[in-house]
């Protein structure tokens, strides 16, 4: 009964000592998505990185980093692939986007961006990781979608039509007509 006491206070302490040190702390949450726009001789990618601080803590020089990008792969049209803020108050949120261009076709993934930062309580740098691109398929012949096969409709659509009249008659032959059941009724009731 002891042993068994012991063990609980102990979790409990445990317990204590993880929830005193998480609820002064900062936890960002790095969600980074990509957009291909076509463009005369190639194709962009649209890169969006958002930041959100979802702990109770501000945090302190915060930065930036996607080295996903190759220069021998894509060339940098617009923004940086880097960023750095002075803090991020907990609940916050920062967005930071870039371009870059293919030079080279085929599938690319990319990995996850990293964040560092700091926590005024702790000296040491913290480390966070964006959620990885899915595959994307750049530069891609992609065939045309055909939104609506129109030879199927003229090789089958007057049989169609002649199986749909031809069905409705049948039904009208076999279903009994409403004023020939109002006739019945009338009879039973006399």
């Amino acid at each position: 009964m002891g042993s068994l006491r012991l063990h609980f206070v102990s979790l409990m302490f445990l317990a204590l000592l993880v929830l005193a040190t998480a609820a002064d702390s900062a936890f960002l949450v790095v969600h980074k998505k990509a957009a291909l726009q076509k463009v005369k001789g190639g194709e962009r990618v649209n890169v969006a990185i958002t930041l959100h601080n979802a702990g109770s803590a501000t945090a302190y020089d915060v930065s930036l980093t996607d080295d996903t990008w190759p220069s021998a792969l894509f060339s940098l049209v617009s923004g940086n692939t880097s960023r750095t803020w002075e803090k991020l108050e907990a609940g916050g949120s920062q967005s930071h986007s870039f371009t870059v261009e293919a030079r080279s076709k085929g599938p690319f993934s990319g990995s996850p961006a990293v964040v560092k930062y700091r926590v005024a309580s702790k000296s040491a740098l913290q480390e966070a990781f964006s959620t990885p691109l899915p595959l994307l398929d750049i530069l891609s012949d992609k065939p045309a979608e055909k939104k609506y096969d129109w030879k199927l409709a003229v090789k089958y659509g007057p049989l169609v039509i002649v199986v749909t009249i031809v069905g409705l008659f049948i039904y009208l032959l076999i279903s009994p007509s409403k004023s020939a059941k109002h006739s019945r009724l009338n009879k039973k009731r006399r």
